[in-house]
């Protein structure tokens, strides 16, 4: 997690001087802060330069001390203690203080050291030691750190208040998207069973190993989860060259590849000598992908959605690109499948995932499903 938390020591108290106890006016509303916490995202992500957000909660504080004085005092505190280009306002009104920390990383040590010795001065000037003792700071970093060797990662939700205001603000269409998940596969489980049981005919068959492939794949907020397929490949086979282009691709430098049986290059491996015969068939016609419908009903995917990467292609990721991860559920169809599929470069992939996630509705979902059997049959794009 690209967070921390402490509660700073406090200083040698110092004799109490007046203050201008008003200068909460410059402290943004709520609303505005998490605007603007979502703006300086887009401005990290386009300069490639860092910020943290400082939050302090001082919530047990002020519902011990029933006092409007005592918030004043911090308020006037903070803004003593931090530069004139740092951005503070309210996280929640009334109880959590935030602190925008332009162009500054966890990294930077000394100057965090220094601002936040600074806050703990001028605080422990004006609260008593058992008031400065219940306050709590954090320290959010973004963009984040994502390890592809950490199993436990997850977003800081603390840097997405906006993303959780839209999922909040769109509970109704959330539980009808879920309601259309469950419905959906439970009734394509039913109704494909037959073919279920000739592709894992086909596959034990031909071929020595498992029917099911099982990979951990990362989900919505950065949450890893068991990615089900059947199985197109070898057993034991070396993904070293997969992990390359795909690197190469996200960084906007691989070649296309002609694809398999047709005249059309597209952004994928082919004559990939780890895929089986069978498989190769799978992977056209995009079977291979059905036993995901598992992964739907148990809540882990939708039916339409962004593809979940593999946990090495999200440690490659720009930090625009993880917002695939923090603005939808990953899905089994999508815009991608539907418009794009191979024939698109990666940035032009994110693109169509980031518009699916501005726009969802269940109407689109319903578009997008209706179009992906003509997809798959045509299969453009497909290897």
């Amino acid at each position: 997690m690209a967070s921390t938390s402490r509660r700073p020591e406090p200083s040698k108290r110092l004799p109490r001087t007046k203050k201008n106890f008003a200068a909460d006016k410059e402290t943004l509303p709520e609303a505005v802060f998490h605007r603007m916490i979502a703006l300086e995202r887009k401005r990290s992500e386009r300069t490639q330069r860092p910020f943290v957000l400082l939050l302090m909660d001082a919530g047990k504080a002020l519902v011990a001390e029933k006092s409007g004085r005592m918030l004043l005092e911090i308020l006037s505190a903070l803004q003593g203690a931090t530069r004139e280009t740092d951005i503070m306002g309210w996280y929640q009104t009334n109880s959590v203080v935030g602190v925008i920390f332009t162009e500054i990383g966890l990294e930077n040590n000394p100057i965090l050291a220094a601002i936040l010795s600074r806050i703990s001065e001028v605080l422990s000037e004006r609260l008593t030691n058992d008031q400065f003792s219940q306050l709590r700071f954090s320290f959010h970093v973004f963009p984040e750190h994502w390890d592809s060797d950490s199993s436990a990662h997850k977003g800081d939700s603390a840097l997405y208040p906006d993303l959780h205001e839209r999922g909040t603000s769109n509970q109704l269409g959330r539980v009808i998207k879920r309601m259309m998940d469950m419905s959906g596969s439970l009734l394509l489980l039913i109704l494909l069973s037959p073919i279920f049981f000739l592709i894992a005919a086909l596959v034990k068959l031909t071929s020595c190993g498992p029917v099911l492939f099982k990979q951990n794949r990362i989900g919505e907020h950065g949450i890893p989860f068991t990615f089900l397929k059947f199985r197109s490949m070898y057993v034991n086979n070396d993904s070293s060259q997969h992990r390359e282009y795909v690197q190469q691709l996200i960084a906007g430098r691989a070649q296309k590849h002609r694809s398999n049986g047709s005249d059309e290059e597209v952004f994928k491996l082919t004559n990939d000598p780890r895929i089986t015969g069978i498989g190769s068939f799978l992977r056209r016609t995009s079977l291979d992908e059905l036993p995901q419908l598992f992964n739907v009903l148990r809540g882990e995917m939708s039916l339409v959605g962004p593809r979940p990467p593999l946990p090495y292609e999200v440690e490659a990721y720009a930090p625009w690109h993880r917002r695939r991860l923090l603005e939808a559920k990953p899905g089994i169809t999508g815009l991608w499948q539907v418009y794009g599929r191979s024939r698109v470069g990666f940035d032009d992939m994110v693109r169509l995932d980031l518009h699916y996630a501005r726009h969802c509705s269940p109407w689109l979902d319903v578009k997008i499903l209706l179009q992906t059997p003509k997809a798959v049959i045509n299969g453009n794009g497909a290897c």
